[in-house]
């Protein structure tokens, strides 16, 4: 890995293209570096993993909106169009609008991988856009071994600047790091060459920052949709830097562009770490999916939870509970916790995208149940509980600097997402207990292999998909490497006529 130092530069100083974020980025996707086995392999688990998710959303609204507005628009004659995830493959849409469903599909949930560094990131967003374009542009040759290269570049490229570049501490939402990083992902998988990649980064980048406002307070269902523009956006700006249009340049060092003005201003230096020529891209591997349905940060928490239900059922008693206190990260405390200054985080009344950003709700429901399930525990019913309720509001978070130091490590056998929980009885007792990582983490105490990912998706997809057609999709899937242009397209999957009759179908202007 090369480091460049990036930072805002005034007009007169004319930094030159190739030195340029956007161009080394270029660079980086458009280098043809044969993708390692076990790159190949976490591959396949994310797509899995994504259709898992995507098929457990199917029926919700936000996914059902987005899927309406897809199928409003048949693919044009300059491809074969994309798929839509849960119709049936011979429904094609137009590659742009197909990546909007999926994305929104794959999102809505919030159950997917994740990468946390410098900034947050769900890296598996690459891939619905990625896979659009395959499939559209399959006629032009391409195969498995191509959309591989897509999603890996997809992915080194999202999880490089989520190391390097805080947005949040902007204010700025993560998926402007999604935009650059999807547009080098369809170059890579397109091979266009660096020039073409260059243009629709900067375009990609300029037409996705936006303020994270979408993660804060009362959490609506646009979280699911931010992602989902990201890489309908980035198919947009490949098709236009196909075509000869340029983009804002500098985009990120410009006197008026990204670092200047959104992110730390002049005087901020950043040190992105990004792949010398030749070098394989492994950056998927630094990545974690999860096993519960709700933010990253609270994965480790669901896990700790869970072993209290089990060993000590006395701290899911309100009755007996006079507080408890989350001990975690900064980003953990002021994100999901009662740092966030978030009246919502303790409303019964709350969204589900709200609640599944509330740790204090997370422990309460998890601890209570000894499971976290990704309907049953959102259910209105459950919030309102009135012991839930009870326990819930003695759950506060406070940022502990030993595990923010852990959380920013980047040694991945310290780095930690977890805390410690200090649990004082009405009696005047305490009890104490601690997690760093979550059990399906790399490092954790059941790490997720492709036994995993197959099993979840198979849960998920129960009873909306038909039992035949997740056994095809699971074969194709992990096939994915070796298929061929014809077989691109059936990296999908259809649900069942039930499942689409019962699926809302809402109507709009277009």
């Amino acid at each position: 890995m090369k480091a460049y130092t990036v930072r805002a530069h005034r007009s007169a100083e004319a930094l030159p293209t190739k030195e340029q974020l956007a161009w080394r980025i270029a660079e980086v996707a458009a280098d043809p570096v044969e993708v390692a086995a076990d790159v190949a392999d976490m591959v396949v688990n994310r797509v899995i993993d994504n259709a898992a998710v995507a098929a457990a959303s199917y029926s919700r609204g936000a996914p059902s909106a987005a899927r309406a507005q897809a199928l409003a628009h048949p693919p044009s004659s300059g491809g074969a169009g994309a798929c839509v995830v849960g119709e049936p493959l011979t429904t094609r849409v137009s590659a742009e609008w197909a990546a909007w469903a999926n994305g929104v599909a794959v999102r809505e949930l919030d159950y997917h991988d994740t990468f946390l560094a410098a900034e947050y990131s769900h890296p598996g967003d690459n891939i619905p856009p990625v896979v659009a374009v395959a499939q559209h542009a399959a006629a032009r040759g391409l195969t498995g071994r191509d959309l591989l290269r897509g999603i890996v570049a997809g992915y080194e490229i999202q999880i490089d600047l989520v190391k390097a570049i805080s947005l949040h501490e902007h204010k700025i939402d993560h998926v402007a790091h999604l935009g650059p990083s999807a547009a080098a992902g369809i170059g890579a998988l397109l091979s266009l060459d660096p020039g073409t990649i260059f243009q629709a980064v900067g375009q990609a980048l300029h037409t996705t920052t936006a303020t994270r406002q979408s993660r804060k307070g009362e959490i609506s269902s646009w979280k699911a949709y931010a992602p989902a523009l990201a890489g309908k956006l980035a198919v947009e700006a490949v098709d236009r830097a196909m075509r000869g249009q340029t983009s804002p340049t500098p985009i990120y060092e410009g006197e008026d562009g990204v670092i200047a003005w959104l992110l730390g201003g002049f005087d901020a230096r950043y040190e992105v770490r990004l792949p010398e020529p030749g070098e394989p891209k492994r950056a998927i591997l630094d990545s974690y999916t999860k096993e519960h349905s709700a933010e990253y940060q609270s994965q480790a928490w669901i896990d700790l939870a869970r072993r209290l239900h089990r060993e000590h059922p006395e701290v899911a008693d309100p009755e007996r509970v006079e507080r408890i206190v989350l001990a975690t990260s900064h980003h953990t405390h002021y994100v999901i916790g009662s740092g966030s200054a978030d009246p919502e985080k303790y409303d019964p009344g709350a969204s589900r995208e709200t609640l599944d950003h509330s740790l204090p709700y997370i422990v309460a429901v998890a601890v209570q149940d000894g499971v976290f399930d990704h309907e049953a525990s959102y259910r209105p019913e459950r919030a309102s509980r009135p012991d839930t309720v009870a326990l819930w509001q003695r759950i506060s978070t406070t940022e502990d600097p030993e595990w923010t130091r852990r959380y920013h490590s980047n040694d991945p056998a310290e780095k930690a997402f977890g805390g410690s929980i200090e649990v004082t009885f009405t009696d005047g007792t305490v009890f104490r207990d601690e997690i760093a990582v979550a059990d399906a983490h790399p490092l954790g105490a059941r790490p997720f292999a492709r036994a995993d990912y197959v099993a979840k998706f198979r849960r998920l997809a129960e009873g909306v998909v038909p039992e035949t057609e997740i056994d095809r999709f699971l074969d194709v899937a992990q096939r994915l490497p070796e298929l061929t242009s014809d077989q691109l397209g059936q990296l999908s999957f259809t649900v069942d006529p039930a499942s689409r009759a019962a699926a809302p179908a809402p109507a709009g202007l277009l």
